[in-house]
């Protein structure tokens, strides 16, 4: 197993390098590893291959892993699924990164029980770019305000947007994207971060800027089906 995700990371790293190389692509984007559904001992291969950023889309999950792998130091685990308020403390306890705030009421409540012996929780407002009833976000139209709103907590640095396009539609999504990007920036400086793109359009994500692209089953292959209350 070891070896099979080492490999793997290995060959999404090269991946993502020969594109930027090839579209003369000049901005650093991360890989986020996503683990959902993966045993903490996968995630602990890809760390000893050198990764150190892990997406987690339950909460249970985000727990039980963040809590098994302690001591390997630096690991950095981001939260990227939908957040319910009776979920808040333990995001705000073991993640360093919430990718999916929507609502100001959830940042109220990350903000309030973020513990204050631990740095800010860096978060991204998720926008739901393609207007899908069935995805959360916000709507672009109300993203300054919730910026504005969330950028005064005191237990939060906003660091910029995230979005999950409708499938097909990636570019056109991403380009939108990049404008919200560039106009939250005016605001808010350090809003920089721009979390896009998954296994089938992280070319389309970067060519349009991501600086966060999030890859799962290229990491860790296919994932078992699970509940969506973990």
């Amino acid at each position: 197993m070891t070896n099979n995700i080492a490999e793997a990371l290995k060959s999404a790293y090269n991946a993502i390098t020969e594109f930027q190389t090839k579209q003369q692509l000049n901005q650093q984007s991360r890989l986020i590893a996503v683990s959902k559904t993966k045993p903490a001992a996968s995630v602990a291969a890809a760390y000893q291959a050198g990764q150190r950023a892990f997406g987690e889309n339950y909460v249970q999950e985000l727990v039980s892993k963040a809590t098994e792998l302690h001591q390997l130091d630096g690991i950095e685990w981001h939260f990227i699924g939908p957040i319910q308020s009776n979920k808040t403390k333990d995001i705000a306890l073991y993640a360093d990164w919430v990718h999916s705030i929507d609502r100001l009421k959830i940042a109220e409540r990350l903000s309030a029980q973020r513990p204050l012996d631990k740095t800010p929780l860096q978060v991204l407002l998720q926008v739901n770019i393609s207007g899908e009833e069935s995805k959360s976000g916000i709507n672009p139209a109300d993203l300054a305000g919730l910026a504005a709103s969330v950028a005064k907590l005191p237990q939060l640095r906003l660091k910029g947007l995230m979005a999950i396009p409708e499938p097909g539609k990636g570019a056109e999504a991403f380009a939108q994207m990049q404008k919200l990007s560039l106009q939250l920036q005016q605001q808010h400086p350090d809003a920089k971060e721009l979390s896009m793109g998954m296994s089938d359009d992280w070319q389309d994500a970067l060519r349009f800027g991501s600086t966060m692209i999030r890859l799962g089953t290229a990491i860790f292959g296919a994932r078992e089906t699970h509940s969506d209350d973990r």
